[in-house]
């Protein structure tokens, strides 16, 4: 059985468009393109490189496969080289090597090595996937891919870099069609710069109760009559 891990940078009101750059997603004329840029340190540095340290096969919507794609196979991986960055070149390294399972519609431009299509029925693909045997399935980015993992509760583990800043208006982590479902935090910590990294694991379905009188009142009994 697969586990399938949402990573996501993601602001305070719940905008993941766009982190790394003003051209990586200005659709909707999104105007705040880097906004996580400039939050970098130690502490989010090492939290990548944990995520990036257990195995895991990349999950990818067609726009961030795209994004991934026109990057990570140019990287310089040769260690002598001049521009060689470890960092880097080791997430080269892993992204090419591994299997990149992507949404679609045009499974023939994935030109990518090791990239594979869901095919058309993404929600029923992935449940296979969820059951066969394997490495975790990673998300990155793939605001789009991510809508259809919740509106199917397909989600077992979020990891959020949630950061200091309200973007107001953009492509949001949930959407609409997300269902309910209980998580519980199994790991947090902020970095020096402000950034909440917290992990969420499925923690059963909702529960609920009450902080109300045992015996209402009669002006909480005309307040709920009145209610619309």
């Amino acid at each position: 059985m697969r586990k399938i891990i949402v990573g996501t940078f993601v602001s305070l009101d719940s905008i993941m468009q766009a982190p790394g750059g003003p051209e990586e997603d200005p659709t909707g004329g999104f105007k705040y393109g880097g906004w996580s840029t400039t939050y970098w340190d130690d502490v989010i540095e090492k939290a990548m490189g944990e995520t990036f340290a257990e195995p895991f096969d990349l999950l990818l919507g067609r726009k961030t496969y795209d994004i991934f794609a026109a990057h990570w196979p140019y990287v310089e991986q040769d260690p002598v080289a001049d521009s060689f960055d470890k960092l880097n070149g080791d997430i080269a390294k892993m992204f090419n090597g591994i299997t990149k399972y992507v949404a679609t519609h045009h499974p023939e431009s994935l030109g990518w090595v090791n990239s594979e299509a869901l095919g058309d029925d993404i929600p029923a693909r992935l449940h296979d996937l969820k059951a066969s045997d394997g490495p975790t399935l990673l998300v990155q980015g793939s605001s789009e891919l991510i809508q259809i993992l919740l509106e199917h509760d397909l989600v077992d583990e979020f990891r959020l870099l949630i950061y200091p800043l309200v973007l107001g208006e953009g492509k949001r982590l949930f959407g609409s069609g997300t269902q309910p479902v209980g998580f519980k935090v199994t790991k947090s910590v902020v970095s020096p710069s402000g950034v909440i990294l917290v992990t969420y694991e499925r923690a059963g379905g909702i529960k609920t109760g009450s902080f109300a009188m045992e015996n209402p009142t009669e002006a909480e009994l005309e307040r709920r009559r009145t209610l619309s």
